[in-house]
């Protein structure tokens, strides 16, 4: 169950309202005052944020399902849906999976896939080591345009607190949710009624990533924000208010009497009047990423493979096969990937733990660096690294431990060090 709060008539259909990773639902209190004089608004946190028991989830699906449990417990039916970045991504997995639940449906700085999984694995492992200090302070430049920050600092520190008060494991959790999500080729099956909003100077989920999802969901309509960038109801709430009350008033699929459009909504200082912009995307050509033909294992373990040593990595290797050596890989991946480390035996932090010994006491060192990477990936710490590493030098001999440490020395201080 997650935590929620609601707010309007109770007799009005229930809009839901989901939030950002590291924001709570108060990002959205700018628009309730307008939103819930026609919708029962129903807003919720993430696991872990905003004072909410700290269960993850490490799938958006997981998150979808427990923000269904939640709704059938209050009676809850069906709704229109609208989310801001992994907010939006429990949308669209709702109108995919549960379509006949969702009446219409908003996807706010979102995307069909957010990012690297990279990207998002690389940060888990710099909260796990760091906590969420260094999240915290980087925040504004990615939520905010400079203008913004700079004319409204109460309002930045108001933001950088919800980060610091998130756990972090479900912080890191949610991560690894935005790191597996992709529906890039599932988006035509998408079939409610979509608005796609995104601040015009959005650095994070922007205004390309926008049109793809316009041009993959049949009949979205994409409204860009000018003056805002990836937290678009904090900055131009006045507008953000503005598209969602047309799209919803609008675009509702239900059985119940049309809602009739209401006048535009005023913009309160300090916020400069902003005249949303809604346009109809051209197409994109959504990548094909059909099956490539291999064998069940093969597609298993190169997921597993890129999972644990990372896209960079995996393509590097791939890129530099050839003809003498594409065989070598392809069992590489089937077996040690496809079999192994697909195995339900172990964990992935177990099996992390066995491959940094092996590979010391073999001496094979040249590749303890990607093990020492895939570890920390796999949610070892830098302490538990070491303490690995402490036990080799009794079993393997501390010349080789000592090769060892220096390596992973090395390498942790790169993987774990905050961008400045």
């Amino acid at each position: 169950m997650l935590q929620y709060r609601f707010d309007g008539p109770e007799d009005a259909p229930v809009l839901v309202i989901g939030p950002s990773l590291g924001t709570t639902w108060h990002m959205w209190d700018r628009q309730i005052p307008e939103l819930s004089q026609h919708w029962r608004i129903f807003r919720y946190d993430l696991p872990g944020h905003g004072g909410a028991p700290a269960h993850p989830a490490v799938a958006v699906t997981d998150l979808a399902d427990r923000l269904l449990a939640t709704l059938d417990s209050v009676g809850v039916q069906r709704f229109g849906y609208a989310g801001c970045a992994i907010g939006g991504a429990v949308g669209a997995d709702l109108a995919l999976r549960h379509p006949h639940r969702v009446a219409a449906l908003a996807l706010v700085a979102a995307s069909p896939r957010f990012g690297s999984a990279d990207e998002f694995r690389q940060r888990g492992v710099i909260v796990r080591s760091n906590g969420l200090e260094p999240i915290a302070r980087t925040s504004p430049e990615r939520w905010f345009t400079p203008g913004f920050a700079a004319a409204q600092p109460a309002i930045v520190e108001w933001a950088v607190q919800m980060v610091r008060t998130t756990d972090p494991g479900c912080y890191i959790a949610s991560c690894e949710a935005l790191a597996a999500f992709d529906i890039r080729t599932e988006l035509p099956r998408i079939g409610v009624p979509t608005l796609v909003l995104v601040g015009a100077e959005d650095k994070v989920t922007g205004p390309a990533e926008a049109r793809t999802l316009v041009a993959g969901i049949p009949d979205a309509r994409l409204a860009l924000v000018p003056g805002a960038s990836h937290l678009a109801p904090v900055e131009q709430p006045g507008a953000v208010t503005d598209l969602l009350l047309m799209h919803f008033s609008t675009s509702w699929q239900d059985t119940q009497a049309s809602i009739p459009v209401p006048p535009s909504p005023g913009f309160a200082a300090p916020f400069a009047p902003v005249v949303p912009v809604a346009e109809i995307a051209s197409a994109i050509e959504v990548p094909d990423t059909s099956s490539t033909g291999r064998s069940d294992r093969y597609d298993r373990g190169m997921k597993v493979r890129r999972e644990v040593l990372g896209d960079a990595h995996v393509d590097a290797e791939t890129a530099a096969s050839d003809g003498f050596t594409d065989d070598f890989q392809e069992l590489l991946t089937r077996y040690a990937w496809g079999e192994i480390w697909s195995r339900e035996g172990l964990d992935r932090r177990a099996r992390s733990c066995v491959s940094l010994t092996a590979v010391v006491a073999s001496g094979h060192l040249g590749g303890l660096a990607q093990h020492v990477r895939a570890a920390l990936r796999n949610g070892l710490t830098p302490v538990e690294i070491k303490e690995v590493l402490l036990q080799t030098a009794v079993y393997c001999g501390v010349p080789a431990a000592g090769a060892a440490f220096e390596i992973a020395q090395s390498v942790i201080q790169e993987e774990t060090t905050p961008p400045a």
